[in-house]
């Protein structure tokens, strides 16, 4: 058989070659336009986004300036928020403006959103007059809406047209959405009333009418509907595709799985995030971001910490007398952390994925509970053993085994019990849970082990 090989600018993992790399920051330090814009060509919008954030700013400003009114405005729709953020603020609106011409409104309304209002506004100035007011009409929508995600551009076609109709329509048309799925059928009223998927019409003879081929049975989604709500919808229903209608179900724009998609990843790092304590940061924020972001959530951990030790404090003597238990401590509550974490993130995920609903929740907790249980007297065999003979004593093992018990039992209740409460209060539980989970299994796991140690062993 042949080998095929293919010049691919990154490497088979899909990661980015550290040569091309080099060789980019190379090019730009000799200030070749051409040679920049050769190495840049092959790449995807998105390779090209991970070498601008890779880079240093300074690097970052240079490449930039080089690539100057060739820069492909795609290439800002992939940054992250804080590059994407900063290279926006240092380009020159004429470039920017060039950049962002030939772009769908959803990718324009996703870069601009976050601009100063006068920089914004320079930046409709340049669109041209159907491309700003549909910008504009985005903008109106709340962030984090429907509206404020969708792209205006839509293939519409009335109830009466053949499939000959619309497919001499998107021939002649002008501008076609870059990326579409279906054709959204509607009424005088401009009221959604089914849609063709785009390999049934292909598929189908020039002479069908679209009203007989068209799915009735379709989703639409409210502009001001929770852009977290669609992401759950395409997800649930497995949706290509859907049309976003106004108050009165007329047709204002689309949402396509590429968009949605975006929304449940950074859901899923936001939730991810908000389990360790972090705030919405990324590899590419200065120092003192990152510090203010983490700072409150420490300051709980240190709070909450504190309570544990008072409770260790009221059992000074205990410790005095057996030395043994401050040695083995940090193995209780170790272990009670480390189960109650796992349980948490099942959790707090199953919340956000709605698996876990008020039907399900007590058979959910009975397991975890279980769960809990099983490892704790599994463990408390182990660790009991262990006490024995690094310790010699017999009665020190039986505690031990007790409190890994009692721990585990409470980290599973607490790692399920905690998120589905607060999710009850309207609370956030991937943000609120860890501190709270974290106090109850160092407070349990502590006086568990000193109080079963001063009542059996003194």
């Amino acid at each position: 058989m042949a080998e095929h090989t293919h010049n691919f600018p990154v490497e088979e993992d899909y990661g980015l070659n550290v040569s091309l790399v080099e060789a980019v920051l190379e090019t730009v330090e000799q200030g070749s336009q051409p040679q920049l814009l050769t190495l840049l060509e092959p790449l995807h919008e998105a390779d090209i986004a991970d070498i601008l954030e890779q880079i240093s700013p300074s690097e970052r400003i240079s490449l930039l300036t080089l690539w100057d009114r060739d820069l492909d405005g795609g290439v800002l729709s992939e940054l992250e928020e804080g590059v994407r953020d900063e290279v926006m603020r240092d380009l020159p609106d004429e470039v920017l403006a060039e950049a962002v011409r030939d772009l769908e409104t959803d990718d324009v309304v996703y870069l601009v959103e976050d601009l100063e209002e006068p920089q914004q506004e320079k930046l409709l100035e340049k669109l041209d007059v159907v491309d700003r007011i549909a910008v504009e009409q985005a903008l109106s929508y709340e962030e984090d809406s429907a509206g404020r995600l969708m792209q205006r551009e839509v293939v519409v076609a009335p109830q009466h047209w053949l499939v000959g109709d619309i497919i001499d329509y998107m021939r002649g048309a002008e501008y076609l959405p870059e990326s579409f799925y279906d054709v959204i059928v509607v009424d005088p009223m401009m009221h959604p009333v089914g849609e063709v998927r785009l390999s049934k019409i292909m598929g189908a003879a020039r002479d069908v009418a679209i009203a007989d081929m068209m799915e009735k049975d379709f989703r639409t989604i409210p502009a001001d509907q929770d852009i977290e709500h669609v992401a759950y919808a395409f997800n649930q229903y497995h949706m290509v595709s859907a049309p976003v209608v106004d108050r009165e179900g007329r047709l204002v724009g689309v949402i396509t799985i590429d968009d949605a998609m975006d929304v449940l990843e950074d859901e899923v790092e936001e939730d991810m995030n908000r389990l360790a304590g972090l705030g919405d940061e990324d590899l590419t924020d200065k120092v003192w971001q990152i510090t203010k972001a983490r700072f409150p959530w420490l300051a709980v951990n240190l709070a909450t910490s504190i309570l544990a030790s008072i409770v260790i404090a009221q059992f000074t003597g205990v410790i005095e007398a057996i030395v043994a238990l401050a040695v083995l401590l940090p193995i209780v509550a170790s272990m009670g952390g480390n189960a109650a974490t796992q349980t948490l993130t099942v959790a707090v995920r199953a919340i956000a994925t709605r698996d876990l609903t008020p039907s399900n929740a007590m058979r959910i907790v009975v397991r975890e509970t279980l769960v809990g249980l099983a490892n704790g007297v599994v463990f408390a065999g182990i660790i009991g053993i262990v006490g024995l003979i690094w310790f010699g004593d017999p009665m020190l093992g039986v505690v031990l085994g007790l409190a890994m018990v009692a721990n585990l039992l409470v980290a599973g209740m607490a790692g399920i019990l905690v998120p589905i409460t607060l999710d009850k209060l309207g609370a956030d539980p991937a943000l609120a849970s860890g501190a709270f989970v974290t106090a109850v299994t160092d407070i349990v796991g502590f006086f568990a082990f000193l109080g079963l140690a001063a009542w059996m062993m003194l």
